[in-house]
């Protein structure tokens, strides 16, 4: 029951302009509508971030790719699929997302989530989801849910209950980038 409710608090906080405090597959996020340039300038002022340094966002199916990006490679969905951690794809050609979201080369980081709570999120929402480490810059990714700072909790309009008491300490995922002549960058492993 605590899943649905949070989804459909998360849908309303999202679709409102809001920021979200949520459980992902890897680490825990602060989110927002991928789309809503308001809310993407919402995180970088929480975070204490510049908006050079971009940011994450989450798609629910590889199939969605195509609506944020110009040219995805087919080669990218073959690797991905072999590799078990949680891996974000940095990809040229980002459209239809916040300006304020896409690097100044055109690029955007997108994961494909396995994750039920976010498969089911973005799928509600009908857009990509942003996702940052819930953190203020400079500070480590907190690992587990009692290890964000007060700051950032008190900076959303929306905390996700579910799994706020999983103490199985998650990092990262992986970032790789596929570069335009098909090399494979790996950025973080």
């Amino acid at each position: 029951m605590l899943f649905n409710t949070d989804i459909e608090e998360s849908v309303k906080v999202l679709q409102n302009g809001g920021l979200l405090l949520y459980p992902t597959d890897t680490i825990w996020g602060i989110g927002c509508d991928a789309t809503n340039e308001n809310a993407v300038a919402k995180i970088y002022q929480l975070k204490k971030r510049t908006d050079e340094k971009s940011m994450i966002i989450l798609l629910a199916d590889e199939q969605d790719l195509p609506n944020y990006i110009t040219e995805p490679n087919p080669k990218i969905f073959d690797y991905v699929k072999g590799i078990h951690k949680p891996t974000t794809v940095i990809y040229q050609g980002a459209i239809n997302l916040a300006k304020n979201l896409i690097n100044t080369d055109g690029s955007i980081a997108i994961r494909i989530v396995k994750d039920e709570f976010c498969k089911q999120l973005i799928k509600k929402i009908r857009q990509p989801v942003v996702s940052t480490s819930a953190n203020i810059s400079g500070y480590p990714p907190p690992t587990i849910f009692a290890d964000i700072d007060v700051a950032i909790k008190n900076g959303v309009d929306y905390i996700v209950q579910h799994r706020q008491d999983d103490l199985t300490p998650s990092s990262p995922s992986a970032i790789i980038k596929w570069n335009a002549d098909g090399s494979l960058h790996i950025i973080r492993s």
